[in-house]
Parts: C-alpha cells; sequence; structure tokens
C-alpha cells in the first residue's frame, strides 16, 4: 500500500500522525500587527523599555500559536488542536471537535484567484459545520489535498456543495495533472489561448477508433484540469471529448462550467454566452437524471437566475422524484422571495429524504428556526434586527480600516517634518479607528449566530 492509499484509508500517516492542514493564519496577524502597532506607540512616547518587552512577547508568542493552531483529522473526528482554540473551548464550554457522523454541512469556496499566463491558480477555502462549531481549512499544499483526500469519501454527499463534491472527485497533484495532459498531446496554454474561441472541429463518434473508456479517460482528465486551474487546457480535454460524445449531459455541464470559469477570469462576454448555452444543452440533455439536473440547478441558483434554477429543480423532481438537494434548493429559492411557509415545507421535504443524522438534525434545525419566524412577529423583528445590525457593523468596520490607513500617511510625516501636532492628530485618529474596527469585528462575531429562542421565551 503506497503513502496516499494509506492516508485516504486511515486518516493517518505511517507514523500515526492525524493529517492535519495548518489554520488560515489571519486573525493572528491582524493581533500581531495590531500589537506592532501599540508598541510603536509606546515608542513615540518614549516608553521604550515596555515597548521593547510588549512587541518581542508578541512576536514570540503569535508565532508559536500560529504554529500550533491546526485542524487535524484522525480517521474518526475533524478537531482544531492549538493552545489558544483549546483555552477558549473550555472557557466557553463548546466543543474542539466535529465527529465524522455530526458534519452537517461542507462549503467550498475560492477565496482568490491568482491568473499566470492563461491559467489559475485557486485557492480553495473548505469549511465543516457540526453541532454549533465550524472549522475551515484553506489549500496551498499537499496536506490541503491529504485532508480532502482522508475526509470528503467518508461524507455523505448530502452534506457537500457542489464545489466540495468536484474537489473530492477530481483534487490532484497539479504537477502529475499536467503530466497526464502532456501524455495525452494536449498544448501548453500558450499554443491554445488562441484557439479557445473556434468552432468546434467536425464532430467524431465512439466507433470511429474511439471507445467509451476513451472518452471516460478525457472526461475525467478534462475536470481535473478544470479543478487544478488549468482552463485553456481542460477546454480542449472537454472539445475534443464533446466532439465524440455530444449529447452526453453530465460531459456538456461539466464542460460549461469550465467556460464560465475561463469566461469570469477574462471577462469575456462571449465564451460565457458559449457556457450558458452549454448549460441549457446539458439540461436538454439530461433526461431523467436528477442529480444531474440537482448539480444544474444549483449552477443556475449560483449565477442569480433563480426562476430558471426553480424550474430545474421542480424538472428534477417531476423526473426522478424527491430527493435532498432539490428540494433545499427550492427552500432556498423560497427564502430569496420571502415565502416562509415554502420554505419550511420543502425543509420539512428534505428531512424525510435525508442520508444521515446530521442531515436530518440540520434540516430539523431549520424547520424550527423557520417556523418560529413564521409563526412569533416579535422573533422575526429580533432577526431582522439583528441582520441589519449585521450589514451596519460591516460598513461602520469598513469605515474604520480606512480611517486609519489615512492616519498613518499622517503619523510618518509628523515625524519626518518634527510637527507634532500632525503626529498626534494621525494617531489620534489611527488608535480610534482600530478600536473602533477591533470592537466591530467582535460584535460581528457574536451576532453572527441566530438569536436563541428560548432567550424571546424567557423574556415574555
Amino acid at each position: 500500500m503506497n503513502l496516499n492509499s494509506s492516508i485516504k484509508k486511515t486518516g493517518k500517516y505511517p507514523d500515526g500522525r492525524a493529517v492535519g492542514v495548518r489554520v488560515l493564519p489571519v486573525n493572528y496577524l491582524v493581533g500581531l500587527l495590531l500589537a506592532s502597532f501599540l508598541a510603536a506607540f509606546l515608542l513615540y512616547l518614549e516608553l521604550d523599555v515596555l515597548a521593547l518587552g510588549f512587541l518581542g512577547a508578541a512576536w514570540i508568542v503569535v508565532p508559536s500559536l500560529i504554529w500550533t493552531d491546526r485542524v487535524t483529522f484522525d480517521g474518526r473526528r475533524i478537531r482544531r488542536t492549538g493552545l489558544l482554540p483549546g483555552m477558549w473551548a473550555r472557557l466557553t464550554a463548546t466543543r474542539d471537535r466535529i465527529k465524522l457522523n455530526d458534519v452537517e454541512l461542507v462549503q467550498t469556496t475560492i477565496l482568490r484567484t491568482i491568473k499566470r499566463g492563461g491559467n489559475l491558480v485557486y485557492t480553495y477555502r473548505t469549511t465543516f459545520f457540526g453541532k454549533g462549531k465550524s472549522f475551515s481549512i484553506q489549500s496551498g499544499g499537499r496536506h490541503y489535498r491529504e485532508f480532502v483526500e482522508s475526509v470528503f469519501p467518508r461524507l455523505s454527499e448530502a452534506v457537500l456543495d457542489h464545489r466540495s463534491i468536484d474537489l473530492r472527485d477530481h483534487l490532484d497533484d497539479r504537477i502529475e495533472v499536467k503530466r497526464r495532459a502532456h501524455a495525452a498531446k494536449i498544448p501548453g496554454a500558450d499554443v491554445l489561448e488562441g484557439s479557445l474561441r473556434k468552432p468546434f472541429p467536425k464532430t467524431k463518434s465512439v466507433g470511429d477508433g474511439y471507445s467509451e473508456d476513451k472518452v471516460a479517460e478525457l472526461h475525467r482528465l478534462a475536470n481535473e484540469l478544470r479543478v487544478s486551474g488549468l482552463l485553456p487546457q481542460a477546454i480542449e480535454a472537454f472539445r475534443r471529448a464533446v466532439n465524440i460524445m455530444p449529447a452526453d449531459g453530465r460531459l456538456l455541464f461539466d464542460f460549461a462550467l469550465c467556460l464560465r470559469s475561463y469566461a469570469s477570469s477574462q471577462r469575456d462576454h462571449q465564451v460565457e454566452r458559449k457556457a450558458l448555452a452549454m448549460m441549457r444543452l446539458a439540461e436538454r440533455r439530461a433526461g431523467d437524471d436528477g442529480d444531474l439536473l440537482t448539480d444544474i440547478g444549483e449552477s443556475y441558483f449560483q449565477l442569480g437566475d433563480w426562476r430558471r434554477a426553480g424550474t430545474t429543480f421542480k424538472k428534477a423532481i417531476e423526473r426522478a422524484g424527491e430527493r435532498f438537494r432539490s428540494l433545499i434548493g427550492l427552500a432556498e429559492i423560497a427564502l430569496h422571495e420571502g415565502k416562509i411557509a415554502h420554505v419550511i415545507h420543502n425543509f420539512t421535504a428534505a428531512r424525510e429524504h435525508a442520508q444521515s443524522p446530521a442531515a436530518r438534525r440540520w434540516t430539523s434545525h431549520e424547520i424550527d428556526y423557520f417556523s418560529r419566524l413564521n409563526s412569533d412577529e416579535e422573533y422575526m423583528e429580533l432577526e431582522i434586527s439583528r441582520m441589519n445590525l449585521l450589514d451596519t457593523l460591516r460598513l461602520v468596520r469598513g469605515s474604520a480600516l480606512r480611517i486609519a490607513l489615512v492616519g498613518f500617511p499622517a503619523i510618518v510625516a509628523g515625524i519626518l517634518i518634527e510637527e507634532a501636532l500632525v503626529a498626534n492628530i494621525g494617531w489620534a485618529l489611527s488608535l480610534v479607528s482600530l478600536a473602533v474596527w477591533t470592537t466591530v469585528i467582535i460584535l460581528s462575531h457574536m451576532l453572527a449566530t441566530r438569536i436563541p429562542y428560548e432567550l424571546v421565551e424567557e423574556e415574555r
């Protein structure tokens, strides 16, 4: 058994260490920058010993906390390690781990995209939700891939969003994917860029020297290239496969996703229209494939075409019967339209088709929440006020940070020209703005969770 197979099977390395990914250190770095800024202010006040001691402690402690803070998987549970998360879990009497059976939802987003020629480098952020806890990991090396390969196959597909399913099925080492593309005689991005807008060549078919296995292999390679960000080569691989099997709905859908990603990165409206046309063609070719129709409906929803998304979800149910993700999609559309009764109805139906206890528990929580919103006007007003306050805090946070940045040049200018008044104004602006910014972040985290209904009952 090779190393990758061992990790996938046990969730551990051969030496017994759990598979783990270092936590994105954004909060730590923010704390370090704030500590450095305060140390600079103490130096400005000529409190040199205090400033240097404070700065030294910050630059020793914070990197140590970053180094030990990881999200690990030992084959049974996902756990957040590190001194600070452990202390916080004990102080708040909350969990520092989620069992696999308790994972209710997995969401993967693309944090940023770096363009390198015609190719892209994606940074994925994956968040696991369960029993009131959430742990996030970010791509950036083989540890993320090992984590995904260990955890995702063990989870029910009902709790994975579409991008997580994509990573589960198609994420591979970028260098290895490039090697396979070279073996398949697919040119590099620099060669393909000029041909991407050309019409397809004459269609071939299975039997003209091509087998279904060969097309399936080409389809798999195209998806691996797409997930790796090698979009020009992915488009070429999809083009070759579609030329052989033009009526394959799943192939057309994956091709549409690839074209959409390329159009978004290049801001090419012509390719974007092709992607939408390919998506609609995939919908027509889907037949009675309920899973494919559900995937297409979710893609329409992400594009903001809620009407077509709803039509596709209903089509999936009519042709293949009720299924969990289709019903969840209808519930989200009803929520967007403000039809709370429809939200409750679709979540109730989805609970009956949930494939895991965690999914049933999550849908039950959603049903309870929206039922209370629908039946209790006071509770609805509180929740609306909370969400409005969150929006206001986001605006205040952005404004406070911009004001703080304005103060930095004033500090530097005042010190350089030896004008104390200018420097003092800069320090005052920055210190007050950063204090407001930090307070707003803390309040936003506190208000991010829904108001417990029991608190409303107790106040009555």
